[in-house]
């Protein structure tokens, strides 16, 4: 982990800084700031930034790049899928799964900068709190497209699973272009089957599927999609 210079969060992440203006702002940009730390590509494991004696932090609030969470629990894993925006706390997942033979391990898809919301940081985020409700709302924003994940895991077909998850990820991380939506992330179709409970093999030939109907099409970046998940859902599901 490559530490950097104190940034302030609002200039990192304008959206906590919404329910501010005039000096209310100006001192938030002074005085918010936090640590930041760059992450490279690979599996990485995310040491507590408080130490084992102090109380917990916020969380590591990430700020660019791609990062996964995969559990793994009787020879079968799923991954979360975290960007800019996304609080998360690492360190707590050692207990995550008591008393369950399982694991949780943690990936860098794409280099990753993450800013260190540590006591310190909440001590003075403390004296404007339309900025903790921000962050509140983001971890309740996770916990929501958690759920939305695993709906998408019941669904029968695996070629609905991929596309309804395509155009979840679209939802935040998509750009409209005259061509379709363009979701910029180099997602393997292991890292998908991971995502929506499927087989790599299963995940392939869907993507097969939606292939040939016109629906997906691979770029070098990512994904292109076409048409109007409205009409094209139905039939699959």
């Amino acid at each position: 982990m490559t530490s950097r210079p104190l940034i302030s969060i609002l200039d990192a992440d304008p959206e906590l800084g919404a329910g501010l203006s005039g000096d209310a702002r100006d001192l938030a940009r002074r005085h918010a700031v936090a640590a930041v730390h760059a992450l490279p590509t690979g599996p990485f494991e995310f040491p507590s930034p408080n130490g084992e004696s102090a109380a917990p932090a916020i969380g590591l609030l990430v700020l660019d790049g791609l990062i996964t969470r995969d559990v793994e629990l009787a020879k079968r894993s799923t991954t979360e899928l975290l960007g800019q925006g996304d609080v998360i706390r690492p360190w707590d997942d050692e207990l995550s799964l008591e008393p369950l033979p399982g694991s949780v391990t943690w990936s860098v898809l794409e280099p990753a900068r993450v800013a260190v919301l540590d006591r310190r940081f909440a001590a003075v985020a403390g004296r404007w709190p339309s900025m903790l409700d921000t962050l509140v709302g983001r971890t309740v924003r996770r916990s929501r497209q958690l759920s939305v994940q695993r709906a998408i895991a019941q669904v029968p077909r695996v070629d609905a699973r991929v596309l309804v998850l395509l155009w979840l990820l679209a939802d935040r991380w998509g750009r409209v272009s005259p061509q379709g939506v363009r979701v910029p992330l180099s997602l393997t179709h292991e890292t998908i089957g991971k995502l929506v409970g499927a087989r790599r093999p299963s995940v392939t030939t869907a993507l097969g599927v939606l292939t040939r109907r016109g629906l997906v099409e691979r770029t070098d970046n990512g994904w292109l999609l076409h048409g109007d998940p409205q009409e094209a859902l139905p039939e699959l599901l």
